[in-house]
């Protein structure tokens, strides 16, 4: 099992301060959300569910630019902190400081740590701590939760 070394923890804790529940600066009802998000993209920024692995054309994505919360536009990772895992969804090494939150998630049978939006709480993801240089840090998202915006 891997450990988490200082520099990850660190890099978590600078980047993604804890969510707050009902503190979000951008609120809608649950039908406003999902006429402005569509079916799919509701399910994971609103009901906290995942996309299936290898389906986000933001895979692909290797231009300059910025991606944004696809809820509310706020920009959450640059592209220069993108990456290829491997794993079938568009991942990260760091987030723009201040755009995300973050809150333990027990479900699946394991602890994880859950990302959010911090301005309008939608769900964009999980991080992991096997990614890569400087971080350590492998922010894992959904592609639907996400709008990719180029330089």
């Amino acid at each position: 099992m891997r450990r988490r070394s200082f520099l990850s923890v660190f890099a978590l804790l600078a980047y993604a301060p804890p969510l707050r529940a009902e503190t979000f600066e951008i609120t809608m009802t649950e039908a406003e959300w999902r006429a402005k998000l569509g079916d799919a993209a509701y399910a994971v920024l609103r009901e906290e569910n995942t996309e299936r692995a290898g389906s986000s054309p933001l895979n692909d994505e290797h231009r300059r630019g910025t991606f944004l919360c696809a809820g509310c536009d706020l920009p959450v990772y640059a592209s220069e902190t993108k990456f290829d895992s491997g794993t079938g969804w568009p991942s990260f090494y760091q987030p723009i400081k201040g755009s995300i939150g973050t809150k333990e998630d027990n479900t699946l049978f394991s602890t994880r740590t859950e990302v959010h939006c911090r301005r309008c709480g939608g769900h964009l993801g999980h991080v992991f701590n096997d990614g890569p240089p400087p971080t350590g840090l492998r922010y894992c998202m959904n592609g639907l939760a996400l709008k990719f915006v180029p330089a």
